[in-house]
C-alpha cells in the first residue's frame, strides 16, 4: 500500500499549520477509561498551552504523508529529589552540624500528551515520538524524565517501561470532588487568610523546600495568573483581630495547628467531560441538580453537569502542621469548593502521595478520582546535582510528594 513506502516524520510542533491536524488526533483519542474523567479539549484552542507556563518546553507532532498522526509534549524543571543535612566540614572535620535539612535538586523531564491516532497504532509512532523528545531532554540537560499515566493503561505501562527503559517509581492519588450548587459550610472555628505570594513563596521554601518533586521556582508558580491564590488556614483567634500577621510573625511563633494550599486555574487551560455515562445517570444527576437548586438549605451533594465539557480547579502545595490539621485542611477544601462555585468550575482536584496523612482531611467522590496515578521515571544521564542521592530512580517513595500544577 502506498502508506507504507511513506516514513514516518517526527517534528516541532508549528501552531500556524498544525492545530487543525491536532486537534482532530485529540478528539480520535479517548483519555480514561469510559465513565472517568477525560481530557476533553484545550479550551484556549492552543495545543501547547498545557505546557507553555513550564521554564522550557517543546510539543512534537508525528507526520505520514500531510496527516498527522501523533504528538506529544515535555517540558523541563528543576525540582528537590531529595535532602541532606547542614553542616560544615574543615580539614574532614566536621565542625559545624545543623540539624536543618537542605533540598537537593535535580534537573528532571516531564512527559505528557502522547497521542497516536488509533487507526495508526502499532506502527513504532509512540516510541519514535518519545525517543525524539528524550533527545531533547537530554540537549537541554534534564538528568532524568518522568510521565504520569493510569495503573490501567497497560498499552502506555507496556510502552515505557518495556520499551522505553522507564520503571514504575510512585503511585499517588487523584482526588476529584464535584462542585455543588449550594456553598459549603466552613468551620466557625477556623479561619482562613489568603497570603500575599511573597509570604507564600517564603513559607513553602521554609516549610516543603525538601518535599520530593518540589519545584525550585515556586516563584513562577505563584506568581502566575493560573494561580488564583493561596491560602492559610488556623484556629480562630489565633492572632488578634483574626488578621494576617505577616511571614515572620507566623513562622517565629506558629499556631499549634495550621495547613495550607494553593488553588490553579485549569479551567482556562483545558476543559474535561465524563464520557460513557448512560441516560439513566445522566437524568439522575440532572434531578439533584434541580432539587438542590430548588432546595438549597438541604444541602443536598448534588452532581454538576459532567457529561459536557467543564472546566476544573487544581489544589496544590497542601501541607501543615499539628494536632488538628485534618481539620484545617477540611476548612481549606471547603473555601476552595466555593472559590470554584463562584467560578463556574464542575469538579475541584488535587493528587498527592499514597501516604500523605492529610488525603483523611480531602473530601472527593470514588467513582471520580484514581487510587493508584502510576509515575514511571527513567535516568536519561549522569545525576548531576551532587551525589548524595545516588539514583534517584531507586530511592523509596517519601511521605509527601509536591505536585506541579503545572503538569496536571
Amino acid at each position: 500500500m502506498e502508506e507504507d513506502r511513506l516514513t514516518i516524520v517526527v517534528r516541532e510542533f508549528n501552531p500556524s499549520q498544525d492545530r487543525v491536524g491536532v486537534e482532530q488526533v485529540e478528539r480520535r483519542c479517548e483519555v480514561g477509561p469510559s465513565g472517568k474523567l477525560s481530557l476533553f479539549t484545550d479550551l484556549l484552542g492552543d495545543p501547547i498551552c498545557r505546557v507553555r507556563n513550564s521554564p522550557a518546553f517543546l510539543m512534537l507532532v508525528a507526520e505520514l504523508g500531510e496527516e498527522i498522526v501523533g504528538m506529544i509534549r515535555g517540558c523541563i524543571k528543576t525540582v528537590t529529589c531529595g535532602k541532606k543535612m547542614s553542616r560544615h566540614v574543615k580539614n574532614n572535620t566536621i565542625i559545624d552540624h545543623n540539624p536543618k535539612s537542605l533540598p537537593i535538586y535535580t534537573k528532571v523531564a516531564y512527559i505528557l500528551g502522547l497521542r497516536v491516532s488509533p487507526s495508526h497504532r502499532r506502527m513504532g509512532i509512540g516510541l519514535k515520538l518519545v525517543r525524539s523528545l528524550e533527545e531533547w531532554f537530554r540537549e537541554n540537560g534534564a538528568e532524568y524524565s518522568y510521565l504520569a499515566t493510569e495503573n490501567d493503561n497497560h498499552a502506555s505501562v507496556k510502552l515505557f517501561t518495556d520499551k522505553c527503559g522507564y520503571s514504575k517509581f510512585r503511585t499517588p492519588a487523584i482526588l476529584v470532588n464535584p462542585v455543588f450548587a449550594h456553598r459549603l459550610a466552613v468551620s466557625r472555628k477556623v479561619t482562613v487568610f489568603k497570603l500575599p505570594p511573597n509570604d507564600a513563596e517564603l513559607l513553602y521554601r521554609r516549610r516543603f523546600a525538601t518535599t520530593e518533586f518540589f519545584p525550585r521556582d515556586i516563584d513562577s508558580v505563584l506568581n502566575n495568573k493560573l494561580t488564583l491564590g493561596t491560602f492559610l488556614a488556623v484556629p480562630r483567634g489565633a492572632y488578634e483581630h483574626d488578621s494576617w500577621p505577616g511571614f515572620d510573625k507566623f513562622i517565629s511563633d506558629p499556631p499549634e495547628s495550621w495547613a495550607v494550599l494553593s488553588v490553579w486555574n485549569c479551567k482556562d487551560v483545558f476543559r474535561l467531560e465524563v464520557r460513557g455515562a448512560s441516560r439513566v445517570k445522566k437524568t439522575f444527576a440532572k434531578t439533584t441538580r434541580i432539587v438542590d437548586k430548588a432546595l438549597p438549605f438541604l444541602r443536598l451533594p448534588s452532581v454538576p453537569e459532567l457529561f459536557r465539557p467543564f472546566g476544573l480547579h487544581f489544589l496544590y502545595g497542601l501541607g501543615g502542621e499539628g494536632p488538628h490539621t485534618i481539620k484545617m485542611v477540611k476548612a481549606l477544601c471547603a473555601h476552595a469548593h466555593n472559590l470554584a462555585k463562584e467560578r463556574g468550575c464542575g469538579v475541584v482536584a488535587t493528587e498527592v502521595s499514597s501516604r500523605e496523612p492529610l488525603k483523611l482531611g480531602i473530601p472527593h467522590w470514588k467513582m471520580l478520582s484514581c487510587a493508584e496515578d502510576l509515575w514511571c521515571i527513567k535516568r536519561l544521564g549522569e545525576d548531576y546535582s551532587d551525589g548524595s542521592v545516588g539514583d534517584w530512580t531507586k530511592s523509596p517513595p517519601g511521605v509527601s510528594i509536591f505536585v506541579d500544577p503545572r503538569e496536571f
